[in-house]
């Protein structure tokens, strides 16, 4: 009788321990250096994780990246048990997830090289609104190109919020911060064009000013050497 309990008190042990040991999960992390043309939504893709499972991993809040950087990508790996002398007759559970499928994409917009979040696009096209407002569309892909230009520079902030809300000396760096425009919402157009300036396509040679020269007041920006001229505004670095 005794033989018999201390029997069946092996045999569920080892089915507990097998099971545990064949539904443990480990996590690893991979380094990757970022190129040209990454994006978290697309190293998320390549290595099926979520950008948030990136982002925490290397203890980011938005979603900017940059050539040259090295980021963590975790990645997932099963851990199996090894098996028991015990023969099972039940059937093996099946424990592989499918992997989630991308979404669908218009055949027209292309996948941007930067990322951020819909917020700080939602900021920035409404900049755009109200600094290029009755510009052409390249215009206003032309403002949103300065902003994320600036994002990159060391010689400004390194978000799209920062940059858009810089103070410089006693007033807002964009003059529809400091009166209030930038409230209001903004067109197709705009929001177009901000998605078509993160795809980083033309970068006009990393102009970082714009200007209008039938309205600005100071002999500075002036001085700047002009890339470009498209409409209304002049684009300078």
């Amino acid at each position: 009788m005794k033989h018999s309990y201390m029997k069946s008190m092996v045999v569920a042990c080892l089915a507990t321990l097998s099971f545990i040991g064949f539904n443990a999960t480990a996590t690893a992390a991979t380094n990757y250096k970022v190129v040209k043309g990454d994006s978290l939504w697309k190293l998320g893709k390549r290595y099926s994780v979520t950008i948030d499972d990136i982002k925490k991993l290397n203890n980011r809040q938005g979603d900017m990246i940059y050539i040259g950087e090295t980021l963590a990508i975790p990645s997932k790996t099963k851990v199996l048990a090894a098996e028991t002398t015990e023969p099972s007759t039940a059937a093996p559970a099946n424990t592989t997830k499918p992997e989630p499928k991308p979404e669908a994409k218009p055949a027209d917009q292309e996948t941007p090289a930067v990322s951020i979040s819909s917020s700080e696009k939602d900021l920035l096209a409404r900049l755009v609104e109200a600094e290029a407002k009755g510009e052409s569309y390249e215009g206003k892909v032309g403002v949103a190109t300065v902003v994320l230009n600036r994002v990159d520079s060391p010689k400004f902030p390194d978000t799209v919020t920062g940059v858009i809300k810089q103070v410089v000396g006693k007033a807002y760096a964009f003059s529809p911060v400091q009166n209030g425009s930038i409230n209001k919402p903004a067109s197709e157009d705009s929001k177009k064009a901000v998605e078509q300036a993160l795809t980083r396509k033309d970068r006009l040679d990393d102009s970082i000013y714009f200007y209008n020269p039938k309205t600005a007041t100071d002999n500075w920006i002036r001085s700047r050497a002009v890339i470009k001229t498209i409409d209304h505004h002049v684009f300078a670095k």
